[in-house]
């Protein structure tokens, strides 16, 4: 039962934990300048004291907020050389997540009839969350910063190593495969910081 917990922690719960405390600050950012702006804290006239501009604004912060904590701690070992492409990939994520959660309150308001303030929050920011938050955690996970990709620093680092014994088979007359064998046998553990 510990190798199993033991895999389980390395594979998908330290993330998970790390993810959820990253998506409460983002909800905290998201939540705090919304109302900042709604509340005319930088002025009434302007566009976004608005709700639309208000939430344009919170969410956009809230996404880069949450893909520097994602990038850097959550996920650290697994970010991208390529960051404008890392971020553009999270954004898409984020903004399908929050489409997510949009059609959750859309189903329950429009369609089913619930049209309270109580069962928006239900549909909107209990169940369009839950569902959003698992969509984003495993999209993130598995292909915004998953471990195979070719631009990846845990990519590069075993690339390094699989060149590394190449080298050492030449330089050291190892028998044909042995070198790039020991690599294959000890690769950068991609979940391991």
């Amino acid at each position: 039962m510990k190798k199993i917990w033991d895999y389980l922690w390395e594979r998908l719960v330290r993330y998970a934990l790390k993810f959820g405390v990253v998506g409460l600050a983002g909800y905290a950012i998201d939540v705090g300048v919304f109302n900042m702006l709604r509340l005319g804290t930088f002025g009434d006239d302007a566009w976004y004291a608005g709700p639309i501009g208000a939430k344009v604004i919170s969410v956009t912060l809230s996404t880069i907020a949450t893909w520097f904590g994602n990038r850097y701690w959550t996920f650290r070992e697994h970010r991208r050389k390529n960051f404008v492409l890392e971020l553009f990939e999270f954004s898409v994520i984020a903004v399908l997540g929050l489409g997510i959660s949009l059609g959750c309150l859309y189903i329950s308001h429009y369609l089913m009839g619930y049209n309270n303030l109580v069962a928006d929050n239900i549909s909107g920011n209990v169940i369009g969350l839950v569902l959003a938050t698992a969509f984003r955690f495993l999209l993130y996970r598995y292909w915004v910063f998953a471990p195979h990709r070719a631009d990846g620093f845990t990519a590069m680092q075993n690339a390094r190593l699989e060149a590394d014994a190449a080298a050492a088979m030449a330089a050291g007359g190892a028998a044909p495969g042995e070198a790039a064998d020991a690599a294959a046998l000890h690769p950068v553990d991609p979940v391991t910081p």
